[in-house]
């Protein structure tokens, strides 16, 4: 069993070491930003909420403590087991570049000089999925949004793309798919097909690269508004334990947690497990001799929660139901993953 060293630095990640090697440990986090836009109105799409005239009354002060509230969480989450945070952070419900860019320049998350991956979306809204990086540790090779094509099932409302980023991880190479797969809005079983339909775009999505590569290291993460045992996510024909995962299968570690009642997002008093980071097989290969999957952790602080009322416990979202700023963070909690590679043997 690995134990974790603590003050021993390679680069600023952690060691993990046993008698015969040391193991560095990298984190790759998740994060649903609640509504992470801008005061400004775009014209093309229905962003009027969040805007100082809006019903949420989103002032230029509001966003500048929601980009605070938002960097706290990024800057802290997988700090027990790496000082540096996530070397990649799959980001949901973002508006554009400029938040982004404005984010990173948060005190909070500066000094890791993060660089960000977005592409426009189709979504009405105006959010989509985003990728956050540490160039220290990730090299971007390149990106691609990838349509769910929704309006072939007869939706009339788009969706977001896939984001698909791929380069490499301290030398190893690695895809990384970030999702934000359609709401339950209108009934489960009614937008169902939705979900269905981004399942198979990342179904298809790593069966084209294991075709052209021979299994590729791939990461599917997001909020993909299901949990790990419901209908769409049985499309990616997941496997719950590592040890059953062949390097072309895809492990999703959620499952587990799922069944014993954990979650990262609480309605009406029922939890859910809707944000996810899945892997391919090739991060469990005994074989590999890059980055292997080491474990899971759905960061759940308590000063992420409600401290008090009839809340208490439940994640702090940034507004109360009567669209009033309440300086909170997400109702979604973080998730992560940390890979650990060998560096040396004695």
């Amino acid at each position: 069993m690995f134990r974790i060293m603590l003050a021993t630095l390679l680069g600023g990640c952690s060691l993990v070491a046993n008698a015969q090697s040391q193991r560095q440990v990298v984190a790759i986090g998740q994060y649903n930003c609640e509504n992470l836009f801008d005061t400004v109105n775009d014209s093309l799409k229905k962003d009027d909420d969040f805007t100082p005239g809006g019903p949420y009354h989103y002032t230029e002060e509001v966003y500048r403590q929601k980009l605070h509230n938002v960097a706290t969480v990024l800057s802290s989450i997988g700090t027990n087991v790496t000082p540096d945070g996530p070397a990649i952070i799959g980001l949901v419900e973002i508006e554009n570049a400029t938040v982004l860019a404005d984010l990173c320049q948060q005190p909070e998350l500066k000094a890791r000089n993060y660089q960000h991956v977005w592409f426009p979306t189709p979504d009405e809204r105006g959010i989509s999925t985003a990728m956050l990086y540490n160039p220290r540790y990730f090299k971007l090779l390149g990106a691609e949004p990838v349509p769910v094509p929704v309006e072939t099932i007869g939706w009339k409302r788009p969706t977001r793309a896939v984001l698909h980023v791929f380069g490499t991880l301290a030398g190893d190479t690695i895809h990384v798919l970030v999702n934000h797969w359609p709401s339950k809005s209108g009934g489960e079983a009614a937008s169902a097909p939705g979900r269905i339909m981004a399942a198979q775009v990342n179904k298809r999505l790593v069966d084209s690269l294991q075709a052209t590569s021979h299994c590729p290291k791939v990461m599917i993460m997001g909020d993909l508004n299901d949990n790990p045992t419901s209908e769409p996510l049985a499309i990616l024909k997941c496997v719950d334990k590592a040890e059953k995962a062949s390097p072309c299968d895809i492990f999703n570690p959620w499952i587990r947690l799922y069944k014993k009642g954990e979650g990262t997002e609480n309605y009406r008093g029922e939890w859910s497990l809707i944000d996810q980071i899945m892997l391919t097989g090739q991060f469990i290969n005994a074989n590999n001799t890059g980055w292997q999957y080491y474990k899971c952790e759905i960061f759940n602080r308590d000063f992420l929660n409600h401290s008090i009322g009839p809340n208490k416990g439940l994640p702090h979202r940034s507004f109360t139901i009567s669209q009033v700023w309440d300086n909170g963070y997400s109702d979604h909690y973080p998730v992560l993953v940390y890979l650990t590679r060998t560096l040396s043997s004695k």
